[in-house]
């Protein structure tokens, strides 16, 4: 089959990358659509992986959606695209147009992204969620899975973290933490006026950390001169090492949250998320790997952070609610493999026996 990945986001790269080397080693043809966000070109050009910009500006507007629609529209007619797949409306809305079959991955509950409902909810063929999700509407569409988007790159199938990959930038047995600061602008945060670390906060997070280990600062916005210093500059393929190996994640990033979440490192996160979103509650309350804070509670935050510095068996106690998660989940990437290569009957058997998935293990 000629296939299509359309990626809008550094984390759909990460989410869809082994499963195109899958593909393509089982003799299909697949395509990369991108359009300009963070470091997502960086990723492909690091990954060695062939892509083509649909929109280099990055700009958001009804123009810019437009020029996407359509570039869409005549990539997939030219290069005879059997099967559209992503995050991203268009690849609902080209595919039936075209005629052709599509797929959405997402684990964004109906309630949290209402407008992206509404937009491929007409149109999208085939809808795949973690079993947690809520997808409201779409519902009818969904095919639910035990696991999540981040499974897809973190499972210990796909990858192994490796201390001498930390080691070219710092010592990995030195204790360290990682902050996450995102930009909070995406659709998701935008309708929510969300919220997350500002400088005062930051540094006073810091001044907590600084007496047990280093800090290091990863920010899809500019940072302050105050914090500028502890910016982490190292390839971006590099990160999840540098996660797993870290005392602590803290951030406002719910998708690095729950990368955290799926090395087994403590993972706290700092907006106003916290409480609404089905694949981050079932990793608190269920499986205690990561906390949520809404931007409202600093002082709980801390008090948190200070509840896990002195924990004296911390790497050991996480490790062993990870090894819990994991064994109720499959490998993500094998299974959306699979679904892909065998859709529509790949459908039809999760509808009859949605057990069938757990021979991804």
């Amino acid at each position: 089959m000629n296939i299509l990945f359309q990626l809008g986001h550094p984390a759909h790269f990460h989410l869809f990358r082994n499963t195109i080397t899958n593909l393509n080693r089982d003799g299909h043809q697949t395509y990369i659509l991108i359009k300009k966000k963070d470091i997502l070109e960086d990723l492909l050009k690091e990954a060695g992986l062939p892509y083509v910009n649909i929109l280099p500006s990055g700009k958001k507007s009804k123009l810019s959606l437009l020029l996407r629609l359509w570039r869409v529209f005549w990539f997939t007619l030219r290069h005879h695209v059997d099967v559209l797949v992503g995050s991203t409306p268009e690849v609902a809305q080209i595919g039936w147009l075209l005629r052709r079959r599509s797929m959405i991955m997402a684990e964004d509950d109906a309630s949290v992204v209402p407008q992206f409902i509404k937009a491929v909810r007409p149109f999208v063929d085939a809808y795949l969620s973690p079993i947690t999700c809520d997808n409201g509407a779409l519902e009818s569409k969904t095919t639910h899975y035990a696991g999540f988007h981040k499974l897809a790159y973190l499972h210990p199938a796909q990858f192994i973290p490796d201390p001498n990959v930390v080691d070219r930038y710092f010592p990995h047995q030195e204790p360290y933490f990682l902050l996450r600061f995102a930009q909070l602008n995406a659709y998701h945060d935008v309708s929510a006026h969300a919220k997350g670390f500002d400088k005062e906060i930051a540094l006073r997070l810091i001044e907590r950390l600084l007496p047990y280990g280093k800090v290091f600062i990863t920010s899809e916005r500019p940072l302050e001169s105050e914090l500028e210093q502890y910016r982490l500059n190292i390839n971006p393929l590099d990160i999840h090492h540098v996660m797993f190996f870290a005392k602590l994640y803290i951030g406002d990033s719910q998708s690095m949250a729950v990368e955290a979440a799926m090395l087994g490192t403590p993972s706290l996160r700092f907006n106003d998320f916290a409480g609404k979103i089905g694949v981050l509650e079932e990793l608190e309350h269920k499986y205690e790997l990561t906390c949520g804070i809404p931007s409202s509670d600093p002082q709980r935050l801390f008090a948190k952070v200070d509840e896990l510095l002195v924990m004296s068996d911390l790497h050991e106690v996480f490790q062993r609610r990870r090894k819990r998660m994991l064994s109720d989940k499959i490998d993500v990437t094998a299974f959306f493999t699979w679904f892909i290569e065998n859709y529509p009957e790949s459908q039809r058997i999760m509808r009859e026996n949605p057990d069938y998935q757990f021979g991804f293990k």
